[in-house]
């Protein structure tokens, strides 16, 4: 930075303002330190700024490697000019924080790696930044609540589980209402009776909520509903997707007695495949699983939506673009990124000290060719 002011002829405070904060300084100044730093190879350290100002200017974002291999596959056979198609959940949710942080002069430094297990990767991070968002249930919350009292850090995508352990902001979505009215949707505007919920782990909030939404929809709709989801995967890819599907239609054509690839819905009433026929419909805790049932069900002969209706959620760009576009609840993942972001510059701004957050992002469902709305 010496060098720099001195072949620039300007103070070292005017070079600091020109990386720091480039409006404050006249252009013509600016432009001439610029061109000094390029000459010289001069980058601002990162780490020497923190330890001036105590900040690390960075954000983390710290959750499991939640990436679709399937995807990727797809992504690289369409050869696709617009990446944005195949971006997935995590993806969005990034760009968001990515978006938000830029805005407010702060790089994002992302951890997204299993390995080590999450604690050692939240443990690692939290030493990097000034504040940092993390999925639900991924760490123990009376691990992140004490790192809490040394920076800001910010749940996504689970409530608050204990107020007198939990004093983290939480940004969630409404998880559970998106799920019940598809599920009415389905009920009341299609008729359907024979309903199946393929979920995902017990750890996982947003998943279980949904499936809470789903059973209330069975109840108020008159439909027996089990305690459990019909099939659980622990990973909702569509690998796993195409694998529950082949389950449930392999499991019908065993019950009816039907050596068959299990197509035709037959007859009978109430949720779950226990009437030895295929549901009327397949839905998914999320839109991966469901992209791989669409799949798995071209490949043995099963139309849809006429011989069974398949639903998912969270609203990825792929949702449309697969055939018949696939119905589904619409998250706003870039805005929980961008909500985590906002809620970590305010914390850092001086509202350290106030009652924890819980904000309830809305969702929209989005009716397609996959239930029989729109065109096929």
């Amino acid at each position: 930075m010496y060098d720099v002011a001195e072949r620039s002829g300007v103070s070292i405070a005017t070079v600091s303002r020109v990386y720091r904060n480039p409006d404050s300084v006249r252009e013509t100044t600016r432009e001439r330190v610029l061109a000094a730093a390029r000459e010289l190879g001069y980058v601002p350290s990162g780490n020497a700024r923190g330890l001036a100002s105590r900040s690390t200017g960075v954000l983390g974002l710290c959750f499991p490697d939640y990436s679709d291999p399937d995807t990727e596959i797809e992504a690289a056979a369409a050869d696709a000019d617009d990446d944005h198609a195949f971006m997935l959940y995590s993806d969005q949710i990034i760009r968001g924080m990515e978006r938000a942080a830029r805005r407010h002069g702060y790089a994002l430094l992302i951890a997204a790696s299993l390995k080590g297990g999450p604690e050692s990767q939240v443990a690692k991070v939290a030493g990097r930044v000034d504040g940092f968002a993390v999925l639900a249930r991924t760490v123990p919350t009376e691990d992140l609540d004490i790192i809490s009292r040394r920076l800001p850090v910010v749940m996504l995508a689970g409530p608050r589980e204990n107020d007198e352990l939990d004093h983290l902001d939480h940004i969630e979505v409404a998880n559970a209402d998106g799920q019940r009215e598809l599920t009415r949707h389905l009920i009341e505007d299609h008729g359907l009776r024979r309903l199946v919920f393929i979920g995902g782990a017990k750890s996982s909030p947003d998943a279980e909520a949904r499936f809470r939404g789903y059973q209330e929809a069975c109840r108020a709709g008159g439909l027996p509903v089990r305690e459990e989801p019909d099939l659980r995967t622990e990973m909702m890819t569509q690998a796993e997707g195409e694998r529950a599907t082949d389950a449930l239609l392999d499991q019908a054509a065993e019950e009816s007695g039907d050596g068959g690839p299990g197509s035709g819905t037959g007859s009978g009433t109430g949720s779950g495949t226990g009437s030895g026929t295929v549901p009327e419909a397949m839905i998914f805790a999320n839109d991966q699983m469901a992209v791989g049932a669409l799949h798995a069900l071209e490949r043995r002969g099963v139309r849809v939506p006429d011989d069974v209706v398949v639903t998912g959620f969270d609203g990825i760009p792929l949702s449309r673009l697969v055939r018949p576009a696939l119905t589904t609840v619409r998250q706003p993942m870039r805005q929980l990124g961008e909500e985590a972001v906002e809620l970590l510059v305010r914390r850092l701004g001086g509202e350290r000290d106030r009652e924890p957050v819980s904000l309830m992002l809305p969702v929209t469902v989005a009716r397609r060719a996959s239930c029989g709305c729109g065109e096929r």
